[in-house]
C-alpha cells in the first residue's frame, strides 16, 4: 500500500473514483448495485497490472537516461589525457616537466645522442596525469580548486587530479575515469647509463671528473656506498667504483668516498625499495679540499648549479663526506638548488628507488663556465650563476657607483687581508694612498658570517686582493665592478688568469693585474738574487705543486707605492665608464 501511496493513487482510491464518477450530461442517473464476480474479477487484474507498470516505470526511466547520457570520458595514450567534457590535460608541463626532460636529454646509452624518454613504472607510484612520454603532465583548466582522487589496480597510485567544474562530480563519470585509467598498460622503462671519462681539457692540466647518468630502475643504497640499475637485456656490464667529487687528482684519493656502481641482471639481484622517488637524485662528494672557499666555488657549489639548477628544485641531493656546518654554510644556495631535504650518504640506511640518478658533477674550468653540448646543456654562464647567488643572499646591487653620478659619494674599495701567507705588509700605506685618490675604503678579511661578508663585497666597486682564494668573493661583486688581484713573485702569470683573471672577465667585472717585482716579494730576504727562484722561476714549476707552493704561495708582499700608483687610477678609470 505504501509503494502504490508513493507512485499513484491506491487500489481503493481508484475503485471508489470509479464508484462516484458522474453521468454525462442528459443521461439518467445510474442506479446503484454492488459489482458481481466478474466485475470483481476484471478490477482485480487492472491492480496488478497497474501495479506492474508502477514498478516497472522507474526502471524504464533510468535505462533511458543512460542511453540518452553524454559519451564516457576517456583517456587517450597520445598526447594527453582527456577527461569528460573536453576537458583537455597538456603533457608539457612548464615546471616540472621541462626540468625532467632537460636531464633525460643528457642521458645516452654510449651509442649516440640521448634517446627517448622511457615510460614511467607503474611501481614509482606515477601521478596519472604524468603517463605521457614526456613524463610529466599539467591539468589546464580555468577552474581546478576540486581534485577527484582516483586509484586503480594497474599499479599507478591514486593521485589528485583537477576537477572540471565546481563541487563534487557526477559519482558515474568518476567511475568511467577510474576504468579507463585501468585500462592503460605502463610498461618498465628500459635502462641506461652512460660514464664520461675522457673529457680532459686541452689546454688545462686538470681532467675533468667521471659523471656517471642512469635512467630506468636506479636503487640507492647508501648503507653499502653502492647504486645499482637493474639491465636484465644487457648483463655483459661492468660495475665501477666512481669518486663522486668535481675534480680529478691523485690526492684527493684517500679525501672523498667512492660509490659503487652496480648492474642487475633481475630485480631479486638488487636491494628491495624502502623510499621510493619520482624526482632525479644527484650524489655528490663535499670532501677532497672543501673548507678552502676557493675550491667550495669550483669543485663543489659552481658545478652543482650546472649539474642541477635546471631541475628547479625537483631533485634530491645525496651527500657523501657529510660536514654539517658546510650544509649550514652554504645553506641558503642548497635550498634554492634543491627543495627537499639532503640525505646524508655516509649514515642512511633505507634503499631509495629512483627513476633517473646521476653520480658526481658536471664542471668547466675553475669559476668558468662556458657553452658544452654535453656538461652544459641549458649553457648557462657566470653571469646566470652570480644572478643566482644575488638571489639565493639576498644581495641588491647589480652595478657599480660611475663617478660622477653622485658628486659627493666615492667609490667604495674593499681591502681583502690575509693572516697566513701573502700577506700586504705595508697594508696600512697602501690604504693611505688609496683614500688620498678618492677611494672610501673598508678592509676584511674573507671570514665569517658568509651572507653578511658577500654584502659587504656586493656592496663595494673596487676589490683589492692578492693572489689567492679571497679573491673568489668577486662573484659577489655587482656587474662592471673593479677587481684587482697583486700577482707574486714567480711567473704566476697562468695562475693568477686562469684562476681568477679569466673567471672575472666571464662574471663581467673589469680586471687588473699588478705584477710584483722582485723587490717587493719577502723572497728577496729569504733567497739570494742569483738562486733559480729569481733566475728561473720555471724550473721551480716544473719540480710540481709541492715545491711549487712551499716557494712561491708562502711569500709576501710590500708593495711599492710609486710603482702601484698608476694601477689605482686606472681602476677610477674604469669606473668613469
Amino acid at each position: 500500500m505504501a509503494f502504490l501511496v508513493q507512485h499513484g493513487k491506491s487500489r481503493g482510491t481508484v475503485a471508489a473514483a470509479a464508484r462516484e464518477r458522474k453521468p454525462r450530461h442528459g443521461a439518467k442517473a445510474a442506479v446503484t448495485r454492488s459489482p458481481g464476480k466478474p466485475e470483481l474479477g476484471r478490477r482485480h487484474l487492472a491492480g496488478r497490472l497497474l501495479l506492474a507498470a508502477c514498478l516497472v516505470a522507474p526502471v524504464l526511466c533510468i535505462c533511458a537516461a543512460r542511453l540518452l547520457s553524454p559519451l564516457p570520458s576517456r583517456v587517450s595514450s597520445g598526447d594527453g589525457v582527456y577527461l569528460a567534457e573536453e576537458k583537455h590535460v597538456s603533457s608539457e608541463d612548464a615546471e616540472g616537466a621541462g626540468a625532467l626532460n632537460s636531464f633525460h636529454q643528457g642521458i645516452v646509452d654510449g651509442h649516440g645522442p640521448p634517446g627517448p624518454i622511457s615510460p614511467v613504472p607503474a611501481r614509482f607510484g606515477a601521478d596519472l596525469v604524468r603517463i605521457s612520454p614526456e613524463l610529466d603532465t599539467q591539468v589546464k583548466n580555468s577552474n581546478d580548486e576540486n581534485r577527484t582522487v582516483v586509484s586503480n589496480e594497474s599499479g599507478i597510485e591514486g593521485k589528485t587530479i583537477s576537477s572540471g567544474k565546481s563541487g563534487s562530480p557526477p559519482e558515474t563519470s568518476s567511475m568511467d575515469f577510474q576504468q579507463s585509467v585501468t585500462d592503460i598498460e605502463v610498461s618498465k622503462p628500459m635502462s641506461k647509463i652512460y660514464c664520461d671519462d675522457k673529457s680532459k681539457d686541452e689546454g688545462f692540466p686538470y681532467a675533468r671528473p667521471i659523471i656517471c647518468q642512469m635512467s630506468g630502475d636506479v636503487r640507492v643504497s647508501p648503507g653499502s656506498s653502492s647504486v645499482s640499475i637493474i639491465m636484465p637485456m644487457q648483463q655483459g656490464v661492468e660495475g665501477r667504483r666512481v669518486r663522486p667529487y668535481a675534480r680529478r687528482d691523485d690526492s684527493l684519493l684517500p679525501l672523498v668516498t667512492e660509490v659503487d656502481i652496480r648492474a642487475s641482471a633481475s630485480e631479486n639481484d638488487a636491494p628491495k625499495c624502502s623510499v621510493s622517488h619520482d624526482v632525479p637524485a644527484v650524489i655528490f662528494s663535499i670532501g677532497g679540499y672543501t673548507g678552502n672557499f676557493f675550491h667550495d666555488m669550483s669543485d663543489v657549489l659552481i658545478p652543482l648549479y650546472l649539474t642541477s639548477f635546471r631541475f628547479k628544485g625537483r631533485v634530491k641531493f645525496f651527500i657523501t663526506n657529510y660536514k654539517q656546518w658546510w650544509i649550514q654554510k652554504y645553506k641558503p644556495m642548497l635550498r634554492r638548488l634543491s627543495h627537499y631535504d639532503i640525505i646524508d650518504f655516509d649514515s642512511n640506511k633505507d634503499v631509495h628507488c629512483f627513476e633517473q640518478v646521476m653520480v658526481g658533477l658536471f664542471r668547466d674550468r675553475d669559476l668558468i663556465l662556458q657553452p658544452h653540448p654535453t656538461r652544459n646543456l641549458k649553457g648557462y654562464s657566470m653571469l646566470d650563476f652570480t644572478r643566482f647567488l644575488r638571489h639565493s643572499y639576498g644581495l641588491k646591487r647589480a652595478r657599480p657607483l660611475v663617478l660622477g653620478e653622485e658628486p659627493s659619494k666615492k667609490p667604495k674599495m674593499l681591502v681583502i687581508s690575509r693572516r697566513g701567507t701573502r700577506k700586504i705588509l705595508n697594508l696600512r700605506q697602501v690604504v693611505a694612498i688609496s683614500r688620498a685618490l678618492g677611494f672610501d675604503v673598508t678592509i676584511s678579511e674573507a671570514r665569517g658570517n658568509l651572507k653578511r661578508f658577500a654584502a659587504m663585497v656586493n656592496s663595494c666597486d673596487v676589490l683589492l686582493a692578492v693572489h689567492g682564494a679571497g679573491l673568489t668573493n668577486q662573484i659577489f661583486l655587482p656587474a662592471q665592478a673593479v677587481v684587482i688581484q697583486i700577482v707574486p713573485w714567480g711567473k704566476m702569470d697562468w695562475m693568477a688568469t686562469n684562476f681568477y683573471g679569466e673567471p672575472a672577465r666571464g662574471m663581467n667585472l673589469r680586471y687588473l693585474e699588478y705584477h710584483i717585482s722582485e723587490q717587493e716579494s719577502s723572497l728577496a730576504q729569504r733567497y739570494p738574487r742569483d738562486h733559480m727562484v729569481f733566475k728561473d722561476p720555471m724550473a721551480i714549476h716544473g719540480q710540481g705543486w709541492n715545491v711549487l707552493a712551499d716557494i712561491f704561495m708562502t711569500q709576501d708582499v710590500k708593495l711599492n707605492l710609486r710603482r702601484f700608483r698608476p694601477t689605482l687610477l686606472q681602476a677610477l678609470d674604469l669606473l668613469q665608464l
